[in-house]
């Protein structure tokens, strides 16, 4: 059965049995990712002129936050470089290593050094942030899909309970302006984007897969430019936040409470002090003039200049308009009929 005709009091065993990776599959992209890894920090920048050290590579993406849907993978692995020295160094140098990261990947096919296939994505765009490409075992049909962003390493060792200096934020926000490209080095703080989501309950991810879920099903849908997931992602947080962070839950209720957030997409604003200091003198006049841009505003917890609800508009209003139908179907009715309801919060 779709998740459409699925009766609210089986969601949770539809995302148990439709939507969790099972071990082989968790064992496949655990594989997969430890391949690319060594290739980058062992074999990708040996044989190019002059000397560049990997300091660190760190898996983001649904892989590295801990809520993958079943045969259906993603990957950020960000590898930070050694000629990066700043944030300007990334942003001017960042395609460069981009083709050299493709060059290398496309001789390691060639010469067959890899048990697997890959499928390099030709970069269409100018200056590109990352490589993508997807990765596939010969006897498998699962596949991992990866994005390879180079990046520079501003934070250094992150530790469980790390916050950033101050400064770092500052530095971050003077840049970002300069060039007039907000959320341009979000990259550099996938540590902190993974540890906001990876802590959290088993089943809040369970609800981020069953929300994940709904949005690919819009996606194939509309075959339009929708608002990013993972500021789908920010807002059933933010729900599970607001409703006063249970370990348990009705799973239905959770839903239809994020479903209702997109239809009222038009009162979001909605950010986190977990990394980033409000009172800063240059901190705090920057995020409230973040706050003040049209609705929705979901600004990323671990980068300040990421608004990952802004700009698209029109995607908002078609997403809106399928929850709406979506509060309708059977995944949202008791066993009598009657509504599930939602959380009490407020959007």
């Amino acid at each position: 059965m779709s998740l459409e005709n699925i009766p609210a009091t089986d969601l949770d065993g539809f995302i148990e049995s439709h939507l969790l990776p099972d071990t082989a599959f968790r064992r496949q992209v655990k594989e997969a990712i430890d391949t690319i890894c060594s290739f980058l920090k062992e074999r990708c920048f040996r044989e190019g002129e002059g000397e560049v050290r990997v300091s660190k590579v760190v898996k983001g993406g649904s892989s590295g936050k801990g809520t993958a849907l079943k045969d259906k993978s993603d990957a950020d692995l960000v590898v930070f470089l050694s000629p990066f020295t700043s944030f300007w160094e990334q942003f001017r140098r960042r395609e460069e290593f981009i083709r050299e990261i493709r060059r290398q990947l496309e001789a390691c096919q060639k010469q067959k050094r890899f048990t697997v296939t890959f499928e390099v994505q030709k970069p269409g765009l100018q200056n590109p942030r990352a490589l993508g490409f997807t990765l596939k075992r010969p006897c498998s049909q699962a596949a991992v899909e990866f994005d390879v962003l180079p990046a520079y390493d501003v934070l250094g060792q992150v530790t469980e309970h790390y916050r950033p200096h101050p400064d770092i934020y500052v530095w971050l926000i003077r840049e970002c302006e300069s060039l007039g490209k907000e959320g341009e080095f979000s990259s550099c703080f996938t540590e902190l984007q993974r540890a906001f989501l990876k802590q959290r309950p088993a089943k809040l991810k369970s609800l981020i897969r069953l929300v994940k879920h709904w949005f690919q099903k819009c996606k194939e849908k509309l075959e339009s430019s929708l608002p990013p997931q993972y500021a789908l992602e920010l807002l059933t947080v933010y729900a599970w936040e607001r409703a006063g962070r249970q370990t348990d839950f009705i799973t239905a209720q959770g839903f239809q409470t994020v479903l209702e957030l997109v239809v009222n997409h038009r009162q979001l604003c909605i950010y986190w002090t977990q990394y980033y200091d409000i009172s800063h003198p240059v901190i705090g006049p920057y995020l409230r003039r973040q706050l003040q841009k049209p609705r929705p505003v979901i600004l990323d917890p671990a980068d300040p200049t990421g608004n990952v609800g802004g700009g698209h508009q029109r995607g908002w209003v078609l997403l809106a308009r399928e929850a709406r139908a979506w509060m309708k179907y059977q995944c949202f009715r008791k066993g009598d009929g009657s509504p599930v309801g939602s959380w009490n919060i407020q959007a």
